[in-house]
C-alpha cells in the first residue's frame, strides 16, 4: 500500500490560531508514516448558489485536495459552543456534487480535535460537526477525539503552544487515526480487486 494522504482542515484562519499549532504539531507526530498537507482555504467565498455553477476556483482547488486526500483531520475551536462559520461554508461548498461527481467528502474517513483557552475546551463544537459530519456520510472516527481545555498552560514563552501535558493524548489520536485510515484504505483496494 502506498503512504496515505492526511487532509488537516483547521477551522480558524487566523495565521497562529492555537488550533493550527495542533494541526501543525499533528504533522510532525504523523512524521513520515503518512503525506499531511494543512489546506488554505481563506480565498474560498461564501456559498451562494449564483456562483455555484461553474464553482469558483478555490473551490474547485478544495475541492481536488480532499478528494485526493484518503482522510480528513479537522481541527476546530469552538465559538458561542459551535464550531466557526468559516468550517460550515467550507464544508458546506464540499459537500456539494461536482458536476456528474458525487460529493468529495463522501465515505472519507475524518477525525477531530480541538483546543480553546476556556475550560470547555471544544466538546460542544465537536459534537456539532460530527452531526453534520455524519449526516453527510463521512467516516467518523468517534474516539478518541481530543479536546484540550487551557490552551494557553501549554504554551511557551512566544505564545508557541508546546503540549507540555497533552502530547500524549495527540500522539494516541494519530496513531488510531492513521490505522483507521489505512484499514479503510485497504477494504476498499480489496473490494476494488474483487470487481
Amino acid at each position: 500500500m502506498s503512504l496515505i494522504k492526511i487532509l488537516a482542515i483547521v477551522g480558524s484562519l487566523r495565521k497562529d490560531s492555537y488550533n493550527r499549532q495542533l494541526a501543525m504539531l499533528a504533522k510532525e507526530i504523523v512524521g513520515d508514516r503518512a503525506e499531511f498537507e494543512i489546506l488554505e482555504y481563506s480565498d474560498v467565498p461564501l456559498l451562494n448558489q449564483d456562483i455555484e455553477f461553474p464553482p469558483p476556483e478555490p473551490v474547485k482547488r478544495v475541492r481536488e485536495a480532499a478528494k485526493a486526500a484518503d482522510g480528513i483531520w479537522f481541527f476546530t475551536p469552538e465559538y458561542n459552543h459551535f464550531f466557526p462559520g468559516v468550517l460550515k461554508n467550507l464544508i458546506d461548498w464540499l459537500s456539494l456534487p461536482a458536476g456528474k461527481e458525487r460529493p468529495v467528502l463522501i465515505g472519507k474517513p475524518a477525525a477531530i480535535s480541538g483546543t480553546t483557552t476556556g475550560m470547555h475546551a471544544t466538546a460542544c463544537a465537536q459534537d456539532a460537526l460530527v452531526t453534520l459530519i455524519s449526516y453527510i456520510n463521512m467516516d467518523v472516527m468517534n474516539a478518541p477525539r481530543l479536546t484540550i481545555p487551557y490552551i494557553l498552560e501549554q504554551v511557551d514563552e512566544g505564545g508557541r503552544v508546546t503540549l507540555t501535558k497533552s502530547r500524549k493524548y495527540l500522539e494516541r489520536q494519530a496513531d488510531a487515526f492513521l490505522a483507521f485510515v489505512r484499514k479503510r484504505v485497504e477494504d476498499a483496494e480489496r473490494e476494488a480487486a474483487k470487481a
